[in-house]
């Protein structure tokens, strides 16, 4: 890929579904099987009741709100997504499940309007609506020209990277995503030889990590970077389980970039591991759970950009900035300076490792890791 830096934007669930759907131009079927909902429009009223009215339709970038402005000041070269919504028509609601999540094909522009390189698939709601769901999910993403990793019409295509070809030198992003059963994801929804499924992950074993890797050694070149984004883990709390810990760093050792965690609610630690920035978790992004109590403490209307700037070269972490945002009537908007300052002082708190410092303009910053205590060596 040559000298320089590479920046990778990256953000937690991107659920552009249920009532994020109802207020866009192509609002699908509202219709519910939930114990607190039988009609998407009822979390319209829930976030209108919180914060206000909303413009519905609105256009479709409005659930990106202020996010989009940073895109365009910060032009990443990769944006990597958690797309959480099976995109579909279909009433085959996945028998056994609580929630459901599903967009209108139609509604795509509200995904396109970020220009997402990569959608990840492989998440516990991907298959809401069954493999005939998955299937016009991943049609609808083809025809709008998106690419999507961890979901696929066979294991092969599941497990396969997406691949970004980044500069006039021709180097290369390799996105591979696969989806673990701690974040709630069935084992039958797995993607096996004939038939449709996510990439799925039975649990953080050394021997799933050792499988992991020996894909990503197939697939590398010399100067590509390697990013693994994995959803997985319980959807409150801070504490990392010991065993995703060794996970990430056994990917790391095993030749892997970036590790991209999602499925928690809220923002979990980050740790810098040889030199490779490990996200173990970076919370919600696009939804509609405005309104809706609990687990008030972890402040999950505040979202994260991640904007990871890497040594093009070696896949070396070189910066971390993180652009605090909040979530407003399903848009999102710049978060306070008392909101900067609580998240600030929260992540730095439950990372160990690294310190969290906050800039001028508003964004949180890692510590550059040769000057942060106990990052690691280089490889």
């Amino acid at each position: 890929m040559g000298g320089g830096v590479l920046t990778l934007f990256l953000c937690g669930d991107v659920m552009l579904g249920r009532g994020v759907d109802q207020i866009l131009a192509h609002p699908g079927d509202p219709a519910l099987r939930e114990s607190y909902a039988g009609d998407a429009g009822a979390y319209v009223r829930a976030a209108e009741s919180a914060s206000g009215a909303i413009p519905a339709p609105v256009p479709p970038s409005w659930p990106w709100g202020d996010a989009l402005r940073t895109l365009e000041e910060s032009s990443p070269d990769v944006r990597i997504v958690n797309l959480e919504t099976a995109v579909t028509r279909s009433d085959d609601f996945a028998p056994g499940k609580g929630i459901h999540y599903r967009m209108h094909p139609a509604n795509v522009p509200a995904l396109a309007v970020a220009r997402p390189d990569v959608c990840v698939l492989a998440n516990n709601h991907v298959l809401d609506f069954g493999r005939p769901g998955l299937e016009e999910t991943l049609d609808s993403l083809a025809r709008a020209g998106l690419a999507a990793a961890g979901a696929g019409r066979n294991a092969d295509e599941a497990h396969a990277p997406a691949v970004v070809t980044v500069g006039r030198r021709a180097g290369r992003v390799l996105v591979f995503a696969i989806g673990m059963s701690s974040s709630g994801i069935p084992p039958s929804w797995a993607a096996i030889d004939d038939q449709a499924g996510v990439a799925y992950v039975a649990d953080p074993s050394p021997a799933e990590a050792a499988a992991v890797s020996q894909r990503v050694r197939r697939v590398k070149r010399p100067g590509d970077i390697a990013v693994v984004s994995v959803h997985w883990g319980s959807n409150w709390g801070y504490r990392i389980p010991r065993d995703q810990i060794r996970f990430a760093h056994a990917l790391v050792d095993g030749g892997v970039d970036v590790v991209h965690g999602h499925s928690s609610h809220h923002a979990r630690p980050l740790e810098v591991y040889r030199d490779r920035l490990v996200l173990y978790g970076c919370g919600d992004f696009i939804d509609d759970y405005e309104g809706i109590s609990g687990y008030e403490e972890y402040r999950d209307d505040l979202r994260f950009a991640y904007l990871v700037s890497l040594e093009a070269d070696t896949g070396r972490l070189a910066d971390l900035r993180m652009v605090p945002l909040r979530a407003r009537r399903m848009r999102l908007e710049p978060a306070t300076d008392e909101e900067r300052t609580w998240l600030r002082a929260t992540l730095d708190r439950i990372s160990v490792g690294v310190h969290i410092t906050l800039d001028p303009d508003g964004a949180l910053r890692l510590l550059r890791p040769a000057a942060a205590h106990g990052t690691g060596s280089g490889r």
